[in-house]
């Protein structure tokens, strides 16, 4: 509810300008279908406890009974025998009050009802939280790969303008025609790349619009800022995160949740073997409710204790507690292997999240080198020192860069936000720390202006 209450905050409407991550998952949690059936799962598990509960409180019934009644009744006396003909009525009316006083399997099913409606929470929180995750990640492949067009463009042009130059040394009789297949090859494969990277944007656009139930396109996207600097995580260390996980990981902390209501699964099987004690209260009125009391009126309270003790029941009570016992093993195990998969995919991101300031600086260099390169390439193609295979080679290694800088930015920020999620502690305004990565509404309306 805390990740409801701050995305309402964000605001609810679609803005003109552009989608930023607030807005969209704003509109996520007014639409998204996977995150409406997380409520409705919820919603139906919370009521275990209620379910539960019943089995502690008094139970109170009443019962009616009426019927036309033709009856043919025989006499044996020392004259012989005597029948007669009964053409009546008959009713019963019954108002029963049970409370049971001690009931093991009622009291078991109450805790497992507790449980499970523990577990529903706990789901229901995690699924919160994924929805977060869900719509970063297509939020961010979505402009990754319009990025990855941008580029593949760029490319292409350069290829294009490489082509021209080719020919033209040609004619003038300096080139050769294997320079010209080298940078053609280099332009389709451009073009090749274009069209898979816009396959992947048509995928990406199509899974955001799934989760915030609006069309739209890549244009109404807040696009990535020109400057970006990796934060560092807090806390630092990953000992601090580890335990985050352990305490709070929503997933985790469901599995707990149903290993609580597995044990009392066992209990409930176990009452099998104890007694159970009633106290019950009745008010009845009868009228010819039998041959008995043909013709008879009673009206009868009766107040007492109810005592049940089983006995025999063939060993299927020794059975089905056996049988919830290895189910209740099974959870712990599952417990156990989830714990671990947690913890490994935690130190994961963590590492992704540490390492990416150093990653993204040297992909900045990286790119900054490259296009140096192509410059002092090109000038030692005309001076005869290098050959037209280096100038594509080094332009190559520039998109390759763009491209690498591109993708440890949107893997810093999916693995920030996996650290929150894994360690059970992302809310909505996570995302919004997110946010401020992107062109912001402000600058978007400058540039406009401009």
């Amino acid at each position: 509810m805390r990740l409801l209450s701050c995305a309402l905050l964000l605001g609810l409407s679609l803005p003109a300008s552009a989608l930023d991550l607030g807005d969209a998952y704003a509109l996520a949690l007014r639409n998204d279908p996977t995150f409406h059936a997380a409520i409705a799962e919820r919603d139906a598990g919370l009521e275990n406890r209620a379910i539960g509960r019943a089995g502690l409180l008094p139970n109170l019934s009443y019962r009616y009974n009426s019927a036309r009644n033709d009856s043919e009744v025989t006499q044996t006396n020392q004259f012989g025998d005597n029948t007669s003909q009964r053409d009546y009525r008959s009713y019963s009316s019954t108002l029963t009050l049970q409370q049971p006083l001690f009931d093991w399997a009622a009291w078991a099913d109450y805790r497992q009802g507790v449980a499970k409606a523990l577990l529903a929470d706990e789901r229901f929180r995690g699924q919160s939280q994924a929805l977060a995750v869900r719509l970063f990640g297509a939020y961010s492949d979505a402009l990754f790969a319009n990025e990855q067009i941008a580029l593949a463009q760029a490319q292409r042009r350069a290829y294009a303008e490489q082509l021209k130059l080719n020919e033209r040394l040609i004619k003038g009789g300096e080139g050769t025609r294997t320079d010209v297949l080298e940078t053609r090859a280099r332009y389709e494969l451009a073009q090749a790349q274009e069209i898979e990277a816009s396959d992947n944007l048509d995928a990406a656009l199509r899974s955001l619009q799934s989760i915030i139930g609006e069309p739209l396109e890549v244009a109404d996207l807040a696009p990535l800022a020109g400057h970006f600097r990796v934060q560092p995580l807090q806390p630092a260390r990953f000992d601090a995160w580890r335990d985050l996980a352990v305490a709070n990981n929503a997933e985790l902390a469901s599995q707990r949740h149903a290993l609580d209501a597995a044990d009392q699964a066992i209990e409930r099987q176990r009452a099998g073997h104890l007694p159970s004690l009633s106290a019950y209260a009745s008010k009845g009125r009868s009228s010819s409710s039998s041959e008995s009391s043909y013709n008879q009126r009673y009206d009868t309270d009766t107040i007492g204790i109810q005592l049940s003790m089983p006995l025999f029941a063939g060993g299927g009570v020794s059975a089905s507690t056996r049988q919830a016992t290895a189910q209740r093993d099974n959870v712990r195990y599952q417990l156990d292997g989830q714990i671990a998969e947690t913890l490994n995919e935690l130190r994961k991101q963590f590492n992704l999240c540490t390492s990416s300031t150093a990653k993204v600086r040297a992909y900045e260099l990286a790119v900054d080198s490259a296009s140096e390169l192509i410059t002092a390439t090109r000038k030692s193609v005309a001076g005869g020192e290098r050959v037209n295979l280096d100038v594509l080679n080094a332009e190559q290694q520039l998109y390759s860069a763009r491209r690498d800088l591109a993708q440890a930015r949107y893997d810093y920020m999916r693995a920030w936000l996996q650290v929150r999620y894994l360690a059970g502690t992302l809310e909505a305004s996570d995302l919004q720390q997110l946010n401020n990565y992107f062109v912001s509404r402000g600058d978007l309306a400058s540039n406009a202006a401009r």
